[in-house]
Parts: structure tokens; sequence; C-alpha cells
């Protein structure tokens, strides 16, 4: 393995938000025509119109992703301020109602709502998605199979929704539980080959479930475009080191996975049913709490798991360049995520929403501006 064989890119969707009222903005036609040639960033559209998507392009490590996130946020926020506006970076807005929220024009998006109703409507969540170069599509799918048992792991690291529709929910990622709603979502199976993945959604295509493998939204998928393996569990979580620590042991879970397999070894396979038994206990806990270690078949506080995880991708990190990523997971794990931190300002703010919404706007600058 060589540095840059595994490449990183990154896609955050924000919440466009009015810093006056402190509610979402349906914004992102504004904002589209609002962009100049000069401006370093493409915008792209989701559902709801109060959401911005940026991606970076491909990076050859987490040096390079870092410079990537804060241009795109940077340049996304100025954007923003020319249509009296700003961007924040959590999975849930914490006073939006969805009910309210203006849907998208786009022909697309119309089929989707078409087709799922007040599920899509509902589905008023923001996400990290973090690509990792892996062009070899056996090699990807043997990857896949295994990195499938870290998702919670991620996902427990990028909490960032522990409100919705202006109450608390008592979840770290409430996003994660409305997402989980959507069809072909969730902890994927294992496939045999690639050619098995291709067999069954060929399959999902003829007979009218879906049009294309877009519409197949896995918290890990082989990108249907791109040669990348896509994860697609976490949270977005709202500072830029989180992010970039997030991408960064993607990227190292992904080498190591592979680097075992070119000699042959594999990384011990579980039921989806268990994997997604901690998927559970991360998205109400998130790192506050215990998953199961089932090769000892007992609770371990996450912290601990942690260290473990750190251990096994420990041998790529410094070939990877992203060596950086470890003091900033155990900072996570330490001090809490975006999840813990909206809570004790809710808490000490006396149950103040907005002051939620301020430190989340503020939070998404940090290092940015």
């Amino acid at each position: 393995m060589g540095l840059g064989e595994f490449t990183l890119g990154i896609e955050e969707e924000y919440q466009i938000v009015d810093p006056q009222t402190r509610e979402l903005k349906s914004a992102i036609s504004q904002m589209m025509d609002a962009k100049t040639p000069l401006d370093t960033v493409e915008l792209q559209g989701e559902l709801h119109e109060a959401v911005v998507e940026v991606a970076t392009g491909i990076c050859r490590n987490v040096d390079e992703a870092r410079e990537a996130v804060i241009a795109d946020r940077r340049a996304a926020a100025g954007i923003a301020e020319r249509v009296g506006a700003r961007i924040a970076a959590a999975s849930t807005h914490p006073i939006a109602n969805w009910q309210e929220q203006s849907i998208s024009t786009d022909e697309r998006y119309k089929e989707i709502v078409h087709d799922l109703q007040d599920v899509a409507r509902a589905n008023l969540i923001y996400g990290l998605h973090v690509h990792v170069g892996l062009p070899d599509r056996e090699e990807a799918i043997a990857v896949f199979n295994q990195a499938r048992y870290f998702l919670p792991h991620l996902l427990a690291l990028s909490t960032s929704s522990p409100f919705f529709n202006g109450r608390k929910s008592g979840l770290k990622s409430t996003r994660t539980l409305i997402f989980k709603r959507l069809p072909r979502t969730g902890i994927p199976e294992a496939f045999a080959s690639y050619g098995e993945l291709e067999r069954f959604v060929s399959t999902l295509v003829k007979t009218g479930c879906i049009d294309d493998a877009r519409r197949i939204w896995w918290d890990i998928r082989p990108h249907p475009k791109f040669s990348t393996l896509e994860f697609r569990i976490c949270d977005l979580p709202t500072q830029v080191d989180e992010v970039v620590a997030i991408a960064g042991l993607v990227q190292a879970v992904v080498a190591k996975l592979t680097k075992l397999k070119r000699k042959n070894l594999t990384f011990a396979a579980h039921p989806v049913a268990f994997i997604e038994e901690n998927k559970w206990r991360a998205a109400r806990y998130g790192v506050r709490g215990q998953l199961i270690d089932f090769g000892q078949q007992t609770q371990v506080p996450f912290a601990e798991l942690v260290e473990d995880l750190l251990d096994f991708v420990d041998d790529v990190l410094d070939e990877l360049g992203a060596r950086s990523v470890v003091d900033t997971v155990r900072r996570i794990v330490a001090d809490g995520t975006s999840a813990d931190r909206q809570l004790e300002t809710y808490e000490r703010s006396g149950q103040n929403l907005e002051a939620v919404v301020d430190q989340i706007l503020e939070e998404t600058m940090l290092g940015v501006t």
C-alpha cells in the first residue's frame, strides 16, 4: 500500500439558518443564484430547500481533507451570508418543524415524495458521507462486508442530533431513527462477490422497486458511480476537527481491512442483527454508552472499544498520514460529541433551544473564519 492509494472524499449537508429567527430558511435556490464563478465550492440541493450539500474533491490524506472541508465551509458560509442566512453543521435542527418545510421542485425529489409520502417529508436530517477510493470491486465488496462491524463506532463518534421538532428526543442521534423509516437503509447484508451485489440491484430495478442504485441508501455501500466505498452511517459533526478525524478513521479502517485481505486474512464477521444492536446503542447513548463485544459476549464501555479500534488501525496510520486523528478521536470520547455539547447548552441555558442553535452556528465556523 502506498500513500494516496485510499483517497478521501467528504460530503457535508448543511442546514440553512435564518440568523435572526434561528429557524431554517428555504434558501437553496437563492444561494445557487448568489454563487459566482469566484466561489470555490459546488452547491447541491436536496429534498428540503433548507439543505445545501457540498463535496470536497479527491483528497490524498487528512491534511488535504481538512483544507478542503475548511474551504467548502468558508465558501458556503459566504454565499449564505449574501442571502441573509448562515450554515449550520448538525444532523437535526433543534427548533424546526418538518411539516412547515418547503420541498424541492426537482423532478427526482418529487418522485421520492410521491413514492414515500410523509416518510420523505419528515426526513429533515443532515448527514456526513465519507468516500474512500477502492477501485478493485472485489476488494471493495470484501472490505464492505467486514467494515460493517465498525459502523456503530463511527456513528457514536459523530452524534449531533439530540433534538427534533422542538423536542429533546432522548437520543444522541435522532437522525438515525428518522432515516431508518426509509426503505433500503440501515446495515446491509454481506455479499459473496460484487457480481452478487449487481444481481441484487438488477432485481430491484427489474421489478420496479428502484430506478437505479442511487435509491439504495445503506449505511455503507460501494458507490454506484465512483470507485469508492461510501460510509453513510454518520451524523454530521459540528466542528471541522471532528469531521476530519472521523474521515481519517474511516480511511484507516478501509486501508487496514484491505491490507488484511491482500494477506488472505479476514476480520471476524457478525450477523446484521448483532451490528444493529450496537447501532441502536450508539444512536441512544453515543460515546457515553456501552457497545457489545460479541467476541467476548459482554458489554464494554465505548471508550475501551475505541482504544481497541485505534490499536487495530495503528499500523496503517503513519503510512496514510493520519496519525493526527488519534488525539482528536480520544478528545471526542473524553469531552463528548456535538450532541453532548448541545445537551449541555440546553440545560445550562434553562432549556433554551435558540441558545443551542447559536452554539451550533458558532461551532460550525470554528477554525474556518
